[in-house]
């Protein structure tokens, strides 16, 4: 496909996504508390989407992922996060 037949076919429906990011963190930035981990790391993936790179899906998914490789004794929760929280 051309990139014209690419913004045709997928612009209205990424432009939604974006949409409903902005109105995410909207909502999280007037609610009470702090933020944690998880935010810091979507923070840190969508800096991702404004480089230069030729991998961006690649690179936010890292910038959400856990870079360590051994494996941890047990689990120490019942359900994934989303995000890594940087610590073991």
């Amino acid at each position: 496909m051309t990139r014209q037949q690419i913004l045709d076919l997928y612009f209205m429906d990424a432009r939604c996504k974006l949409i409903d990011l902005a109105s995410f963190i909207d909502r999280v930035e007037r609610s009470e508390g702090e933020e944690d981990f998880r935010m810091t790391a979507f923070r840190n993936a969508l800096t991702e989407l404004s480089k230069g790179n030729q991998e961006k899906a690649k690179q936010v998914l890292l910038a959400l992922s856990d870079p360590t490789t051994d494996p941890i004794p047990a689990a120490t929760t019942k359900a994934a996060c989303g995000a890594w929280p940087g610590t073991r």
